[in-house]
């Protein structure tokens, strides 16, 4: 197998693995000379060619989380309840 191929099916994985509205939390970020910071969620928007997950996070920031280079994790199932119980409880209501 090439370099080319083993790159290829790499980033083919890491689009099988994250696809697009996956929430992550990113743990430490390399040599980004502006980091997000450790432990702020996001949301996968889509993964390159290269197998980098560019993403939405949650304290208004997009960029993209290099595999290998970045260090992150999906949320559990119960972490993903939580915040989705959390966004109804901070619903508005309508009142009459």
């Amino acid at each position: 197998m090439t370099e080319w191929d083993r790159l290829r099916r790499q980033a083919q994985r890491m689009k099988e693995n994250y696809p697009a509205g996956t929430r992550i939390m990113l743990l430490h970020m390399g040599a980004d000379p502006n980091p997000v910071a450790p432990n702020t969620k996001g949301t996968v928007a889509f993964v390159d060619d290269i197998g980098t997950l560019h993403c939405d996070f949650d304290n208004g920031r997009s960029l993209g989380v290099v595999p290998g280079e970045d260090t992150f994790r999906t949320l559990t199932a119960e972490e993903l309840a939580e915040e989705q119980s959390t966004d109804e409880s901070e619903a508005p209501t309508m009142q009459m």
